[in-house]
């Protein structure tokens, strides 16, 4: 009998032995913010009735998530480094799909459905750009420009396959990813600089003419100063800058009109209050009525009539907001500052750069998403369109991101346990 319980026991430390090292602050953060996500999307739907089931949706999908970080985390993460071109074709071959076969909604083709679900390729897409840029970075830093322009092609594809969908949020956060994981990996500072310039002197060229020439200048002494052949580099990149502000026009001209919309609108909502700058004004009004403590929960008028479209996903903030006031706005921005800094020690403490860098293009592509979308709901930046990360609805996007976790988690239990050896 002695014996049993003493085998029961052992296999018992065995098993918690097998997350010894897992990061609980940054598993707990996560649950907590996928918790309050649930009691959120709830007020939003209360006077829809029984008929109302995204919110425990919501903590089902977490329940799921949940799950596989547990699984996650007790896999060798570098295993993944063998499979990443395996990841990366399956990643292209959805996104084709959704093209091929998807449904539209809101204006783009970005969903697949099976079944009763509607399942978003574009979402899962981010961890596998995130997987295939760091098998790439880990084998090759970005310390010259042959690594940083092949990284660039590796994450074109997927990014022109979302584009045409068009999803340009999800556009956006590709581009975060493969900004933030080519800086943790030495690239020049400068060459992230002049990478982004374009996107600069289009804005120039539009709104300041004078600025527009000041700036293809300073890229040039730029350019001259970090690459490698300076005279075609300089040459090269003030006449992309110069380039740029002509391209401006035709591209503008490509936009949806309600693309358009989102990106000029949030400057002056007042100038279509009952169209495409209607959800930032409601959204600023929900969020200023919260005051310091708000209006107290499934209390909020803006939230309980519904006065702002989409409040259960894309505007869950202007909910919590005007329900909670500051101080629960607040609690929410600490937590994803643990998150993020959680994020960080593990990058740093990793056993290698492979581990590294999946949790750099994590923090990437969650502090991008979370910046953008309270920015957008006070009217910071224009509406993309960008889920808030576990607290919006969204099956995909959820899954998503509990999976790019599940591998962080898996990068923090196992360092210093063993060395991957490709």
């Amino acid at each position: 009998m002695f014996r049993r319980s003493f085998d029961k026991f052992s296999y018992g430390r065995a098993a918690i032995a097998a997350w010894q090292q897992l990061d609980l602050l940054l598993l707990l953060t996560v649950l907590g913010l996928t918790g309050l996500g649930g009691i959120m999307i709830r007020s939003t739907e209360l006077n829809q009735g029984p008929d109302a089931t995204e919110w425990w949706q919501h903590w089902i999908v977490g329940g799921v998530g949940l799950a596989i970080v547990m699984w996650l985390s007790r896999s060798r993460y570098g295993l993944l480094r063998q499979w990443h071109w395996v990841t990366y074709a399956l990643t292209n071959i959805c996104l084709i799909a959704v093209i091929a076969i998807g449904v539209s909604a809101n204006g783009a083709q970005s969903w697949i459905n099976i079944g009763s679900f509607n399942v978003q390729p574009s979402e899962f897409a981010k961890v596998g750009l995130i997987i295939t840029l760091a098998a790439l970075l880990h084998s090759r830093p970005a310390s010259t420009l042959t690594s940083v322009f092949k990284v660039l092609i590796v994450a074109l594809v997927p990014w022109v396959l979302v584009m045409l969908q068009p999803d340009l949020g999800t556009g956006l956060v590709f581009g975060a990813i493969t900004l933030g994981m080519l800086f943790w990996a030495n690239v020049n500072p400068g060459w992230i600089v002049l990478m982004l310039s374009p996107l600069v002197a289009a804005l120039l060229y539009n709104l300041f003419l004078p600025g527009w020439f000041v700036w293809a200048i300073l890229m040039g002494i730029l350019a001259w100063c970090t690459l490698p052949m300076r005279f075609v580099g300089t040459l090269g990149a003030v006449s992309l800058n110069v380039a740029a502000g002509g391209l401006a026009g035709i591209v503008w001209g490509l936009l949806k009109p309600y693309q358009k919309d989102r990106l000029v609108l949030f400057l002056q909502p007042e100038k279509d209050p009952l169209g495409g700058g209607y959800h930032l004004i409601q959204s600023r009004i929900a969020i200023g009525a919260g005051e310091l403590w708000g209006r107290g929960l499934n209390q909020g008028t803006q939230t309980q009539l519904n006065f702002i479209p989409e409040q259960h996903t894309d505007f869950i903030f202007s909910a919590i907001g005007e329900e909670l006031g500051l101080v629960g706005s607040m609690a929410v921005l600490v937590g994803f500052w643990l998150i993020c800094l959680r994020l960080v020690f593990i990058a740093m403490n990793a056993n290698e750069n492979f581990g590294s860098l999946l949790a750099i293009g994590t923090l990437s592509m969650i502090a991008f998403q979370a910046m953008v979308n309270i920015s957008m709901t006070v009217g910071l930046a224009p509406i993309t369109g960008i889920p808030l990360p576990w607290l919006s609805y969204g099956r995909s996007a959820l899954l998503t991101n509990f999976i790019a976790i599940g591998l962080v988690e898996s990068v923090a239990n196992h360092r210093h346990k063993f060395q991957f050896k490709g």
